[in-house]
């Protein structure tokens, strides 16, 4: 682990946002980086093969992969995500993730 992932993210101070949430086997790690009434920022690392089962969300939500691919499903069509792109996961409609490889991701949940 690195030092960052042991502590709180500090306001005003570049962070490398990879190093928010650090890889364990066989799971799922997230790191909320912001929570307000307005929205959220959570880091999630993947371990491969990993993801979360098919649900909604009341509010759109954005993913944009910091590395590794992603599959992410959007009513049953999916689209493969890598590192550096993004995609917007619309409110109110199915979806789910898995990890093509072992990514990292941010998700901007707007409310």
């Amino acid at each position: 682990m690195t030092e960052m992932s042991n502590r709180k993210v500090p306001p005003a101070e570049a962070v490398p946002l990879k190093d928010l949430a650090v890889y364990q086997d066989r799971s799922v790690v997230s790191r909320e980086v912001i929570n307000k009434p307005s929205g959220t920022v959570t880091v999630f690392a993947f371990d491969a093969g990993e993801g979360l089962s098919e649900h909604t969300a009341p509010f759109d939500a954005l993913v944009h992969i910091l590395e590794g691919e992603a599959e992410i499903s959007i009513e049953g069509t999916a689209h493969q995500v890598r590192e550096g792109e993004m995609i917007i996961m619309p409110a109110g409609r199915p979806h789910a993730l898995k990890a093509v490889s072992r990514f990292k991701m941010m998700l901007v949940m707007i409310r």
